[in-house]
C-alpha cells in the first residue's frame, strides 16, 4: 500500500504536469547544467577530472536506481538493449565526460561548455559522412555558421595557442561533442525495449569501470583528496543534482515537445554556463567570444530549423 502511494506520487508529473510546466522544468534542467560547470571546475581544484568523472556517475546511478526502486520500474536491461547502453555508457557519458573534465583543467569554463555544446552541429557532419545523409541547404548553412563560431573561439585571438595544454584542451572538447553526436545518431535508429530512464544507472554504471580504471592509471589513487563540507557539496551538485536529476527531467519531461523545441531549450545550457562562470570566478568574456558564441548558436538554431516537423 506505501510503496503503491509512493509510486503514485511520482507519476504525478508526467499526469499533473501541462505544457507550461514542461518548459518550467526543462528551464530548470538548463539552470542546473549549465551551473554545473563552474560547480565542477571548482571541484577540479580538489579532485583529478577522471576521478572527477567516476565519482560524478557513481553517485548519480546509486540515485537513480533508489528512484527507479521506489518506482518499482528498477529491473535488468534487456539483450536488444545492450548496444545503446555500450553507445550511451562509453561514448557519451564516459568519453564526453572524461574529455571534457581533463580540458577543463586547461581551458576556462565558458570556452569548454560552448566547444562541448556544438554537438547539434557534428550530428550533421557526422551524419553526412558515415551515413550518407546529404543536409539540406538549411543545415548546410547552419554548420557553416556554427563552424565560423567554433573558429573564432579556437582562434589564436581568442586561445592563447602558446600555453601548455590549451589546443589539446580545444581538441578534447571538439572529440567530446563529436562522441556525443555519434551517440545522438544511434538513439535515433535504436529500436527501445526498456525506456531511456530505466537504461541510464547501467549506462552510468558501464561508465563507471572504464573511467575508474583509467584514473587508477593516469591519476594513481586520490590520495591527497580532502573530503570538506564545500567539496562534498559540490559533488553532492554535480552527480545526484546535475547528472540524475536532470536526467530524470530530461526523460520526464524531454519527450512531450518536438526535438527542434528540444534543441532551443538546451542551447541554454553554454549561455547559463557562461553567465554562471563569470559571476563565479568574476572573469570577463571578450568581445571576439560573443561573436563566437553568437555564431555558434544560430548554427545550431537554423540547423534545428531545418528538421522542424513538415520540412524535407
Amino acid at each position: 500500500m506505501v510503496s503503491a502511494t509512493i509510486r503514485q506520487n511520482l507519476d504525478l508529473p508526467g499526469k499533473a504536469f501541462g505544457l507550461s510546466s514542461t518548459y518550467v522544468a526543462l528551464g530548470v534542467m538548463v539552470l542546473l547544467w549549465g551551473s554545473s560547470w563552474p560547480v565542477t571546475k571548482l571541484a577540479l581544484q580538489s579532485v583529478p577530472p577522471l576521478w572527477l568523472a567516476t565519482v560524478r556517475f557513481a553517485s548519480a546511478a546509486v540515485c537513480l536506481c533508489l528512484y527507479l526502486a521506489l518506482r518499482g520500474q528498477l529491473r535488468l536491461p534487456t539483450r536488444q538493449d545492450l548496444p545503446i547502453i555500450a553507445s550511451v555508457g562509453l561514448l557519451q557519458m564516459m568519453t564526453f565526460t572524461g574529455l571534457g573534465m581533463v580540458a577543463m583543467v586547461q581551458i576556462d569554463t565558458s570556452r569548454a561548455v560552448l566547444l562541448a555544446y556544438t554537438t547539434p552541429l557534428w550530428c550533421v557532419l557526422v551524419a553526412w559522412l558515415l551515413f550518407r545523409q546529404a543536409p539540406s541547404r538549411l543545415q548546410l548553412t547552419g554548420l557553416s555558421i556554427g563552424m565560423a563560431g567554433v573558429a573564432v573561439v579556437c582562434s589564436p585571438a581568442e586561445l592563447d595557442w602558446t600555453r601548455p595544454g590549451t589546443v589539446k584542451g580545444a581538441l578534447f572538447l571538439l572529440l567530446a561533442a563529436v562522441s556525443w553526436a555519434l551517440v545522438i545518431l544511434h538513439v535515433k535508429r535504436h529500436r527501445w525495449v526498456t525506456s531511456p530512464l530505466a537504461l541510464a544507472p547501467w549506462q552510468m554504471l558501464l561508465a563507471v569501470v572504464p573511467l575508474a580504471f583509467a584514473a587508477w592509471l593516469s591519476e594513481g589513487w586520490p590520495t591527497a583528496v580532502t573530503l570538506d563540507t564545500r567539496l562534498l557539496q559540490e559533488l553532492f551538485f554535480i552527480g545526484p543534482i546535475a547528472t540524475s536529476a536532470c536526467f530524470v527531467i530530461s526523460a520526464e519531461f524531454g519527450r512531450r515537445i518536438s526535438t527542434f523545441a528540444m534543441s532551443t531549450v538546451t542551447l541554454g545550457v553554454p549561455l547559463v554556463g557562461t553567465l554562471a562562470s563569470c559571476l563565479a570566478f568574476g572573469a570577463t568574456v571578450s568581445s571576439l567570444f560573443v561573436v563566437g558564441l553568437g555564431l555558434v548558436v544560430a548554427g545550431v538554431l537554423v540547423s534545428a530549423l531545418a528538421v522542424r516537423p513538415g520540412r524535407a
